[in-house]
């Protein structure tokens, strides 16, 4: 760096440091409220009927509050149904995900065998691979292996990716754990899979719920493969295909469906308040290997 672009540094870090407080707390308040603000909306249109919805403009406080769009949601749209198939299908998944991408993540990052470095470039390629070019090869997969119209096969489906991101992660991870942890295990006695299991897999608890979020948030807004997956049985859907519900061939209830929206953001917002702290320290673990 040169004399020029240090002054220039120095000169940006004191103009900063001169910016009251407030300004720029009222500047974050801002961007929050800015980047919040579709999701007050659409709480604030579950409590509308339609017309008032439409009418109101970007007005948050309902005129007269209607809680029986929640009640035609649930009941009506069998969204209690669907919300106990997404519980399922996520869970499961995010089960699978998590031990299968662990064990790759660490497999690639403690051992070297043969075409290793090749098997990693392979899989960062895929990143660049669209989701729907898969869904031919998975749908047809799954017919010959009759696991159509089952939550079984979408589950297995929907954990059957790549989920590249997810064993980088922990690849990245894994990196940067002494060897010495391993060899004190290895000298108790413990095999491959009870490392792992009991002393590996708990040091990457950051990286496991970061993983185990993002999994969470993948598969709880799929909707291409649960769509193909539930076509002839309409009580396996999950919340996103079951959205479809409101749209009828004359008319859309729009109060209905944000309704049914709030009502399957919930489980996300509640799981990442919970672990948050986990999923940052995730992320900068991963990343500073």
């Amino acid at each position: 760096m040169t004399a020029q672009a240090v002054v220039r540094t120095d000169r940006r870090r004191r103009l900063v440091h001169r910016v009251p407080w407030w300004i720029a707390a009222l500047f974050l308040v801002g961007i929050a409220v800015l980047w919040i603000f579709p999701f007050l909306w659409m709480l604030s249109a579950s409590l509308k009927d339609n017309m008032e919805m439409f009418t109101g403009g970007l007005k948050l406080w309902p005129s007269t509050f209607v809680w029986d769009n929640y009640s035609r949601a649930w009941n009506d749209a069998h969204f209690g149904r669907y919300l106990i198939n997404t519980v399922v299908t996520t869970v499961v998944t995010v089960v699978i995900v998590t031990i299968r991408c662990a064990t790759a993540g660490y497999v690639l990052a403690r051992y070297r065998f043969r075409g290793s470095k090749l098997f990693l470039g392979v899989l960062i390629a895929t990143l660049f691979v669209p989701t729907g070019y898969t869904i031919i090869p998975v749908v047809k997969i799954s017919m010959q292996l009759h696991l159509i119209d089952s939550l079984g096969g979408m589950i297995l489906a929907l954990s059957g990716g790549a989920y590249v991101s997810a064993i980088l992660l922990y690849y990245g991870y894994f990196r940067q754990i002494p060897r010495e942890l391993e060899e004190a295990a290895v000298v108790d006695g413990a095999g491959f899979v009870r490392t792992f299991f009991s002393v590996m897999l708990p040091l990457a608890m950051p990286v496991t719920a970061t993983v185990a979020v993002l999994t969470f948030i993948t598969t709880w807004n799929a909707f291409f493969l649960p769509l193909v997956f539930t076509f002839s049985r309409p009580d396996l859907r999950t919340v996103s295909v079951g959205m479809q519900a409101f749209v009828g061939e004359t008319a859309t209830d729009w109060s209905g469906m944000a309704a049914a929206g709030v009502i399957s953001i919930v489980p996300v917002v509640v799981l990442f308040i919970f672990l948050q702290r986990y999923f940052v320290e995730g992320i900068s673990g991963a990343v500073k290997s």
